[in-house]
């Protein structure tokens, strides 16, 4: 019986493991903000595109000039940030540290 245990713990504990890592994230923290998945950020990509990469923004600024919007979303984990530009709806540019 404890062996039957152990085991469906073993393929409970494999399981999880797996679906983590195929959900691009961080296996020990469990964090979006990677390298990986800012290099999947591109420009022309759209905001819904983007928060399925990197998840839900630190912080929000948005600016709006008179033809068009300038928003910046902040990820920040400890010391490791990244900035993501948009101009309108689209990404316009972005910047990191996580190269670091």
């Amino acid at each position: 019986m404890k062996s039957l245990i152990h085991r469906s713990l073993f393929v409970l504990l494999a399981g999880l493991v797996f679906a983590a890592a195929g959900c691009d994230r961080n296996a020990l923290t469990g964090s979006r903000l990677t390298q990986e998945n800012f290099d999947k950020v591109v420009v022309g990509m759209e905001k819904p595109q983007v928060e399925t990469i990197l998840g839900t923004p630190t912080t929000i600024e948005t600016t709006d000039m008179l033809l068009f919007k300038k928003t910046t979303w902040r990820y920040e984990e400890g010391d490791k940030f990244a900035l993501v530009n948009f101009k309108n709806e689209e990404v316009e540019g972005k910047e990191s540290n996580l190269r670091r």
